[in-house]
């Protein structure tokens, strides 16, 4: 007689309730892009050689954007200044993410002045980005 479910049964009732929460927090195939009403700046995050932060941009100034680059590059301190991104110096936007042109990504080396912009002396990036 069988008093509880089997390890497979337990196993793959664990493996469905990860699935429909990871299915919960994806975006749906084709679902709408989410454009704010203002730009939207995120909380800086790091790892042991940079702080990045990500910008959402509206959809008005992606468009303005788009047709500066294309989104086949980088755009300056300038440019993006003059789009309406504000945030201290020492900022570089340093990757395009195909599926959201207009989330820009940020980075800047730690320690770095952000009134000046000036990295620290000696600053050389390990790892990979």
């Amino acid at each position: 007689k069988c008093v509880g479910p089997s390890a497979l049964q337990a196993a793959e009732r664990l493996v469905h309730a990860a699935k429909a929460q990871s299915s919960r927090r994806a975006a749906p195939v084709g679902a709408m892009v989410h454009y704010p009403d203002e730009i939207e700046y995120s909380d800086k995050y790091m790892d042991i050689s940079y702080e990045y932060r990500h910008v959402i941009l509206t959809r008005a100034i992606a468009k303005a954007m788009l047709k500066l680059t294309a989104g086949n590059r980088l755009l300056e301190e300038k440019e993006w200044r003059d789009l309406g991104v504000q945030q201290s110096r020492g900022w570089a936007h340093y990757e395009i993410h195909k599926p959201e042109p207009h989330i820009l990504l940020f980075r800047r080396a730690l320690g770095t002045d952000p009134i000046t912009g000036q990295v620290p002396s000696g600053f050389a990036a390990s790892g990979g980005a």
